[in-house]
């Protein structure tokens, strides 16, 4: 078993944080799951043929996507809200070969896909890698950028809510396998690693939009999980016909976004809409009274109504 072990004021000291990196290496292996899957969507083609003129890309997807084990510079902690990718590329650029080299090693140890590491056998093996992590970011990633930091964001706030009220135990409601196994500390895995140690600095939690995948990342006095976020890209949208055409497609598309609660722009983030569209649909929603506003700090967040919950159930039948 692995087990994250909190020291006396870990829990105190724990906190959410995002991550453009550990998001860009989510959406690199849902385009490597798609490509495995032998189904691929445009953007999993267009990596495919990239990576075909590119064998260090290939070679370091290959090995990332086959690993339980990731290389230090894929799994570097954020420790903010704010967190650059800038920042985090710079971070992984200034790991020097020998270190670079002796954690592919490590993770090749343990693929469950044989996988050479050939491709390593150079200088800069970090930069290298930002510069993999940088093409990824800027063609799939940074486009969405807007849409993805607003799921990430409400599950945040979603979590932040349950700590507030129920405390750490139940944070990790929805995690997967991840569960209290003693008093202070987390089961992350059945499988035998290195138990990580959170101190004074805290737990990160670090969302993500994919739809699995959980890895912890690691740097001097500072620990972070990456979890799949609630409520991924691909949000359900209600059935077409009955109540949706009545209401209008706009609005009910809110109506099911408003799952968890949402800002304005957070809303037009998500639907990839104006801001003046998503405050028309609601003040006609806050009329009908399926929705309302519930302020929270210098932010206004909506939220479904008993009547939105079952008009949103009516929607979702296919009425």
């Amino acid at each position: 078993m692995t087990l994250i072990r909190f020291g006396p004021d870990a829990l105190r000291a724990s906190r959410f944080a995002l991550s453009p990196l550990a998001e860009t290496f989510s959406c690199l292996l849902g385009l490597r799951r798609e490509l495995d899957g032998g189904r691929p969507g445009p953007q999993a083609r267009e990596l495919a043929g990239w990576l075909d003129d590119n064998p260090f890309a290939a070679g370091l997807v290959r090995l990332v996507s086959a690993t339980k084990y990731l290389p230090d510079f894929v799994a570097l902690p954020p420790s903010s809200m704010t967190t650059r990718f800038t920042d985090e590329l710079a971070q992984l650029r200034a790991i020097p070969d020998p270190q670079a080299r002796a954690t592919i090693a490590e993770s090749r140890r343990h693929a469950w896909i044989a996988a050479d590491t050939d491709w390593a056998d150079r200088d800069g093996i970090a930069t290298a890698a930002a510069d993999v992590f940088a093409h990824i970011w800027h063609q799939f990633v940074a486009p969405d950028w807007a849409r993805r930091r607003a799921i990430m964001e409400r599950d945040i706030r979603h979590r932040a809510g349950i700590i507030a009220t129920h405390g750490w135990r139940h944070a990790l409601d929805g995690l997967g396998k991840l569960r209290w196994a003693e008093p202070d500390a987390i089961l992350f895995s059945t499988r035998g690693h290195t138990d990580p140690a959170v101190g004074a600095e805290g737990l990160v939690l670090v969302p993500h939009t994919g739809t699995a995948g959980r890895w912890i990342c690691q740097a001097p006095n500072r620990t972070a999980v990456v979890y799949p976020a609630r409520g991924i890209l691909g949000d359900l949208d209600p059935h077409p016909g009955g109540i949706t055409t009545l209401i209008g497609d706009g609005r009910a598309r809110i109506l099911a976004t408003l799952r968890d609660p949402a800002t304005p722009s957070q809303l037009a983030a998500l639907l990839g809409v104006s801001l003046g569209t998503v405050s028309g649909h609601l003040a006609a929603l806050r009329t009908a009274g399926v929705i309302v506003a519930r302020r929270s700090g210098r932010a206004v967040y909506y939220e479904r109504t008993t009547p939105g919950d079952q008009l949103i159930a009516l929607m979702t039948a296919g009425d």
